[in-house]
């Protein structure tokens, strides 16, 4: 498998991850210009830059470029006999651009009823694939449903614990009770979600987050980062108004506009 055949396997999984390219060298160094290198946004590689402590500086560089969404050009000195940078003695420099792999937002939606079909409705138009969890058949079919991604109709309890998620996905809780709800979140939570959101006014939020504590030994610092109440505060009471408070929220997290 070549390295593109490799970046469209990422993409088809939802992996985010950046190429690394060789854009300049100079001297003595283990790669030639065009050299690239895939790397995970969990530090996994894919094909090398030369190995050794500057494709370890690399790597984490990458990283960073996954979790900012911006790309970056940067340079590292192979003679570095005083440890400023690689601590090699090769007797060259090295130049990458590091390029964050495109993946499209996938948001997952626990619940495919009347706030759950308005999310959907307008995730689409703002760029996010999604995919339907419900038990219920009837709402989680391609009739209610034509633009989702997948349609996984099971107890959203037992699909979020078996859910691979990665901290490119958004998660939505708006089942049909709180013990779905909670089932959910009590897995959900545990995982790198970039954004975890439900629905509950602040009655139920305090019921399912004490519950968390109790049952689940959920620390406060996990619990701050679920969004719940759910959304930014409109004011919102319909289906729709509530769907457009989550939509805004979603679009805040992937811009990382702090509050």
């Amino acid at each position: 498998m070549n390295i593109f055949q490799k970046i469209e396997e990422l993409r088809q999984k939802n992996i985010p991850a950046a190429l690394v390219t060789v854009i300049k060298t100079s001297g003595s160094v283990p790669r030639k210009v065009g050299a690239k290198m895939i790397v995970q946004f969990d530090g996994q590689i894919h094909d090398t830059i030369g190995g050794s402590s500057v494709e370890a500086l690399v790597i984490k560089e990458a990283q960073e470029t996954i979790e900012s969404g911006q790309a970056q050009i940067v340079s590292h000195d192979l003679f570095d006999e005083d440890k400023l940078d690689t601590g090699m003695i090769c007797g060259g420099t090295m130049k990458f651009f590091i390029d964050p792999i495109v993946i499209p937002e996938r948001l997952y939606i626990f619940g495919g009823g009347h706030v759950g079909f308005q999310v959907a409705s307008l995730a689409k138009k703002v760029g996010f694939e999604y995919v339907i969890v419900d038990d219920r058949a009837e709402f989680a079919s391609t009739e209610r449903f034509p633009d989702a991604l997948n349609l996984v109709v099971d107890d959203p309890g037992a699909v979020a614990k078996n859910l691979d998620v990665t901290n490119n996905d958004y998660i939505v809780i708006v089942t049909r009770g709180h013990k779905d709800d909670y089932n959910v979140l009590r897995v959900i939570i545990k995982k790198p979600a970039r954004y975890i959101g439900m629905i509950a006014s602040k009655t139920k939020q305090k019921q399912i987050f004490g519950k968390l504590r109790r049952r689940d030994n959920i620390s406060d610092h996990q619990l701050s980062k679920i969004h719940s109440p759910i959304g930014i505060d409109i004011g919102a009471e319909t289906p729709e108004e509530i769907a457009v408070s989550i939509i805004a929220e979603l679009i805040k997290v992937k811009r990382s506009i702090a509050p």
